[in-house]
């Protein structure tokens, strides 16, 4: 009974995965109302940010805006994995608070077989070369770049390739440490199994040239936001399973050591034990480390980072901020918000509502899924069903909450 069990939740985990991809899937949200209120008074009306803070649409036409990262300029890199392409909108200069123009970096066009592109940072090597990465679904590829004409220089090369695709979590996240490796989030293939290629549900990272591979942390089932703090530790968000009810498990903060397990397949939340994949996991469940916060379940945390301007109340000053996707497989929807993360002197961590009001009445207009700070100090957040980039500016005197 329980080998029918598991083949019944993989084939069920592949029509999710279908089903996720679908528009109509997610029935209540409303795409007129995101047309009309999008980029309108009434968008911003709906939307709540905390008090001192400004809300603004920074761009309302970026269908299937995801990874987030700003130049040395200024301006915006936009990941497209929906739409296979790497954009960049320049930085507002005449004032109006929204992008001055938009431009593809990267697409089929320069790239015939450039594909679901998600991931994106940027790296200057020992000649002090700019490069761009990105990583696609199954390679890791870079092209030289000018921050100063935004734009890209050359052939991209890739210089990571047989990458595990495919299956519930494809995307994969891609950031450079400050010790110069590239970090890379892979997510799992399934709701619940274990996997055959071990960099699935895990970090994996590399040498700025592809070569070094280490599986750095394990048992994170799909880890697509990590940063790291003003202190080096480096933090990652991870998306409970499925289908065990509404409210349980939380999907988790996690603080990320090397060779640190995190406990999936067999584990969920502070070491509670899978009913499908725990039975005779005492040791692994043990030796695995539990979050260092819980979000409700299902509420799927995306994109996360870590705050480093001075412009910031103190209050925000080393916080976290974490795009909450919003679930899909709850009876009452929950999520749909960025949340800021606060940590207090006795460790224990504090979660705030940050930027919120993309659910009302079970209704849905938008789903946050990174969030990044500018090189303005205000906050920007893409919103890859809305297709529109956000802007939250700290202004003493404004805001809603």
């Amino acid at each position: 009974m329980k080998v029918l069990r598991r083949i019944l939740l993989a084939l069920l985990g592949l029509v999710i995965a279908g089903l996720i991809g679908a528009k109509w899937f997610v029935g209540a949200i409303n795409v007129p109302l995101i047309a009309a209120e999008v980029g309108s008074k009434g968008l911003a009306a709906r939307l709540q940010v905390p008090v001192g803070f400004q809300f603004s649409v920074f761009a309302s036409d970026v269908p299937n805006a995801r990874v987030l990262r700003f130049t040395k300029m200024g301006d915006l890199l936009v990941s497209n994995p929906g739409n296979d392409r790497v954009l960049l909108l320049t930085r507002d200069q005449n004032g109006d608070g929204q992008y001055d123009s938009k431009k593809v970096l990267l697409d089929k066009k320069r790239v015939p077989d450039f594909k679901d592109p998600n991931g994106i940072d940027f790296y200057q090597d020992n000649r002090q070369q700019d490069w761009l990465y990105v990583a696609e679904s199954e390679s890791i590829g870079r092209i030289k770049f000018d921050h100063n004409k935004g734009e890209v220089i050359g052939k991209y090369e890739r210089i990571i390739t047989g990458l595990p695709g495919g299956g519930n979590h494809w995307k994969k996240t891609l950031r450079f440490g400050a010790d110069g490796w590239l970090y890379v989030a892979m997510g799992s293939s399934c709701n619940v199994c274990v996997e055959k290629d071990k960099r699935r549900a895990s970090i994996v990272r590399y040498q700025p040239d592809g070569s070094g591979e280490e599986i750095y942390a394990t048992g994170l089932r799909n880890s697509e936001g990590f940063d790291w703090n003003v202190q080096g530790e480096l933090y990652a968000t991870d998306n409970g399973r499925d289908l065990l009810g509404d409210d349980f498990p939380p999907c988790e903060l996690n603080r990320i050591v090397r060779a640190g397990f995190y406990g999936w397949p067999f584990t969920n939340g502070n070491k509670i034990k899978d009913p499908d994949y725990g039975a005779n996991r005492d040791a692994e469940i043990a030796s695995s480390l539990a979050p260092v916060h819980g979000f409700n379940a299902h509420n799927a945390p995306l994109g996360m980072t870590f705050i480093h301007h001075t412009n910031m109340p103190d209050e925000y000053r080393s916080a976290a901020f974490v795009a909450l996707h919003g679930s899909w497989n709850r009876s009452k929807k929950d999520g749909y918000k960025v949340v800021s993360l606060h940590w207090q002197s006795d460790g224990k961590i504090i979660e705030k509502d940050f930027l919120s009001g993309f659910l009302k009445d079970d209704n849905v207009i938008g789903r946050p899924a990174d969030v990044v700070e500018g090189t303005d100090g205000a906050i920007y957040i893409s919103d890859d069903f809305a297709g529109a980039i956000y802007r939250v500016a700290y202004h003493p005197g404004s805001g809603s909450l």
